[in-house]
């Protein structure tokens, strides 16, 4: 735009994209999350299963089969030393850990969130004491 001056008037506008982040999502979250239960790469192996005793049909009682997870050393040192504690040194071969006392869903979500997963208030609400 000219003036009578001979002034030339310049308009600019920036558009900004407010849906595109500034910095990329970090994948490290969602790379661990994918590692959950991962029996290719893991080097740990928990059997759980709860210390209750049910009746089999011939009348005799039985303990229940353990659940077994598959873990990650590096993951539980780092995330949840308590159970990183339970299988001790750093061996080259897969460690198999037995804990006979919790109910292998809930061992399921503690595990789950440990490796970057939720829980949901429901799944909390129906297993809480």
């Amino acid at each position: 735009i000219l003036d009578d001056n001979g002034t030339l008037a310049v308009i600019v506008s920036i558009k900004r994209d407010t849906t595109a982040p500034f910095v990329p999502n970090n994948p490290m979250s969602g790379l661990i999350t994918s590692m959950f239960l991962d029996e290719e790469t893991a080097d740990v192996c928990f059997e759980v299963s709860t210390a209750d005793v049910h009746d089999v049909d011939d009348g005799d009682e039985e303990a229940p089969s353990p659940v077994t997870f598959h873990a990650h050393r590096l993951i539980l040192k780092t995330c949840a030393p308590m159970l990183a504690s339970l299988f001790g040194s750093d061996d080259e071969e897969i460690v198999k850990v037995s804990i006979n006392d919790v109910k292998p869903a809930i061992f399921r979500h503690l595990l789950h969130y440990v490796y970057g997963g939720s829980v949901e208030e429901g799944e909390l609400n129906t297993h809480a004491k």
